[in-house]
């Protein structure tokens, strides 16, 4: 049949919304092809929700190209969800909450895989994975969806002639689960958390033989990412008894955040696989281990000359005035990008002076204590920052726009990031929130925030957080102030 011939009905849903770049179609037909030769029978459909976390479903392989090109309905109470999974919006009210009526009812909006990210998982007998894009049943783009707002975010930046680089420095924990606890009497809402041992004890940072003991068992997800395809750069033994490390290379426009998230999802599925539970909570509630966190290094490149936009041409800078009005736009939004930097009440332990984190909005070029660090020598090819600022279980497609837009918001303004903390550390910066609940007061604050992500998409997330917050504050208020029963259900399996 011509395509003159073909009826509406047999147009997909992705054609009669021009949702596929012309890269997309042939990616797709590529799919078609690995699905019948790995006979593969099943591919999940997967979208990172409004905290980065995977949903989805999984479609048989016989029904997985219609789908792809077809699309897959899902709940739209998916997007009205805090990080207990309760439903925190009207849902079955007029315009459900959202003042939307794409939102009420429960109704249905439409996953559309990108065939760009497909991956056969190495773990899962006969499996294939696709990211997804999310969209309305009209064939609007959901305005909740981080991973367009992180598009959105890239397009800017290549308005202003620049494409984003960033690598992933990432640390969690992992452990041997030795009670799952799945009593029904165990089946709270959120359900308590699995009782753990520790697979190596810590204080033996970066030391061989701690490294050679748990070889054995990291080489089981070392090999499973690599064969995802992800760019793994190193393992690393970390500080705390049961704390480890994986880096990445550098990546380009939208890969870095949708690394982040298949890491994560890989990760804990891999260690559930072989009784492990791989947890990015930064600050777990087991005796003795030490807080976590998510260093994001990221450089700009010319879109015209292909070269790193950070690299100073100037004697005696390390950055390029690009590069310093970058840092300095970072600094200055730095308070109100924590709600994305680090967008959990228990991501907030971290922040401490005097440590490998930072409390302050502050750089330097050799000291770990501050917020970002300045790497590279004068005119060395790969300068750029590093922003040490974030959680591991934050979204990474928020984190990375909030880093964006506040970078180009410091290069719109031709700002300078003041001096470094180098020498001496004692000097006046601007504090880093110490709760969830002041970092969302200084987005509120935040005039480019809302310009940017827009203040439709601001007030739902205030209302995911404020719900989290109002939860905490009434059913931990009287446990332990450091890390309480309370966050320990809410994120250590969750992330």
């Amino acid at each position: 049949m011509s395509s003159r011939e073909r009826t509406a009905a047999d147009v997909s849903f992705v054609e009669r919304h021009g949702l596929w770049s012309k890269d997309q179609f042939a990616a797709a037909a590529a799919v078609d092809e690995a699905i019948e030769a790995h006979q593969l029978e099943v591919v999940r459909f997967s979208f990172a929700d409004q905290h980065g976390v995977l949903r989805g479903k999984t479609i048989v392989a016989s029904e997985a190209s219609r789908v792809m090109r077809g699309g897959c309905t899902i709940t739209t109470t998916l997007l009205a969800k805090d990080t207990s999974h309760r439903t925190v919006f009207p849902v079955f009210t007029a315009g459900g909450g959202f003042d939307m009526p794409e939102m009420q009812g429960g109704g249905d909006f439409v996953m559309v895989a990108d065939p760009s990210t497909f991956r056969v998982l190495p773990w899962a007998e006969k499996t294939g994975w696709l990211l997804c894009d999310i969209y309305f049943t009209n064939g609007k783009p959901v305005p909740f969806s981080t991973r367009k707002l992180f598009r959105d975010a890239l397009a800017r930046l290549a308005d202003a002639g620049f494409e984003f680089s960033a690598g992933l420095e990432v640390e969690f924990h992992l452990f041997t689960i030795e009670n799952p606890r799945l009593a029904p009497t165990d089946a709270t809402w959120p359900a308590e958390p699995p009782e753990v041992s520790l697979i190596a004890q810590g204080f033996q940072y970066l030391t061989e033989t701690r490294f050679d003991q748990v070889d054995s068992i990291l080489g089981i997800f070392r090999r499973d990412l690599e064969r995802l395809g992800l760019p793994l750069r190193s393992l690393e033994v970390e500080l705390g008894p049961s704390q480890y490390e994986f880096t990445f290379s550098p990546q380009s426009g939208l890969a870095p955040a949708d690394t982040m998230v298949l890491f994560r999802g890989a990760m804990k599925q891999i260690a559930r696989r072989h009784g492990l539970l791989a947890s990015f909570m930064c600050r777990p509630r087991v005796p003795n281990t030490f807080s976590s966190g998510w260093h994001l290094h990221q450089s700009l490149v010319n879109q015209k000359s292909n070269a790193n936009a950070f690299v100073s041409q100037e004697a005696g800078q390390i950055l390029s005035p690009a590069g310093r009005a970058y840092m300095a736009g970072l600094l200055v939004h730095a308070r109100a990008a924590a709600a994305f930097t680090t967008p959990t009440i228990n991501g907030y332990k971290r922040y401490r002076p005097y440590s490998l984190a930072p409390d302050r909005a502050i750089w330097a070029r050799d000291n770990r204590g501050v917020m970002i660090r300045v790497l590279g020598q004068e005119g060395e090819a790969a300068t750029h920052l590093e922003n040490r600022v974030g959680e591991p279980a934050a979204n990474p497609y928020l984190y990375m726009a909030s880093q964006i837009y506040s970078g180009l918001d410091g290069m719109a303004q031709k700002l300078e990031p003041g001096p470094s903390a180098d020498a001496p550390y004692e000097m006046k910066a601007e504090p880093l929130p110490k709760t969830l609940a002041e970092a969302l007061a200084a987005l509120r604050e935040n005039a480019l925030f809302h310009e940017r992500f827009g203040t439709g998409f601001l007030d739902y997330y205030f209302k995911i957080k404020e719900a989290e917050i109002a939860r905490f504050w009434k059913e931990a208020k009287d446990d332990d102030p450091e890390i309480t029963r309370w966050e320990e259900k809410e994120y250590f399996d969750l992330f």
